[in-house]
């Protein structure tokens, strides 16, 4: 139920972004969602693609440095409120959120968010006993 991500750094300036999303999109390598976190000097970019062995190599063999991640999607109850009673949960099993993000479409009636946890395992784990619909990635992979 873990999905992967690849993450790389970007030097921050203009075109950095330009460059990686060209270069999958030149190779039909489509970007479910992403997200990018930046300092002064350098981003974080952090992509869920289903085709990510694929990516990974494409990115390595142009210059990129590409880290694996193991993350897991929640299933968020699109009103006010839903992300709080998840966020409850988690605070209930003191499971440690790294960092989060949101997904770029939605299942019916639902939010998608992406979690990165200090320990995944232990979130799935707890996430499943109480009835937390954790997308898998055939179910993510399936919205393209």
């Amino acid at each position: 139920m873990k999905l992967i991500q690849l993450s790389t750094f970007l030097e921050n300036k203009p075109g950095q972004l330009t460059g990686i999303c060209k270069l999958l999109a030149d190779n039909k390598i489509n970007i479910l969602t992403l997200t990018l976190a930046d300092t002064r000097q350098f981003g974080i970019l952090r992509l869920i693609i289903p085709e990510w062995e694929h990516a990974k190599k494409l990115l390595e063999d142009n210059g990129y440095t590409v880290n694996i991640t193991e993350v897991l999607a929640f299933e968020v109850g699109d009103h006010p409120g839903g992300l709080s009673d998840l966020l409850t949960l988690f605070d209930d099993c003191s499971l440690n959120i790294e960092y989060m993000y949101a997904f770029t479409s939605r299942l019916d009636d639902k939010a998608i968010l992406i979690f990165r946890f200090d320990d995944p395992d232990t979130a799935l784990a707890h996430m499943k006993a109480r009835g937390v619909n954790v997308i898998n990635s055939v179910e993510l992979y399936s919205k393209e």
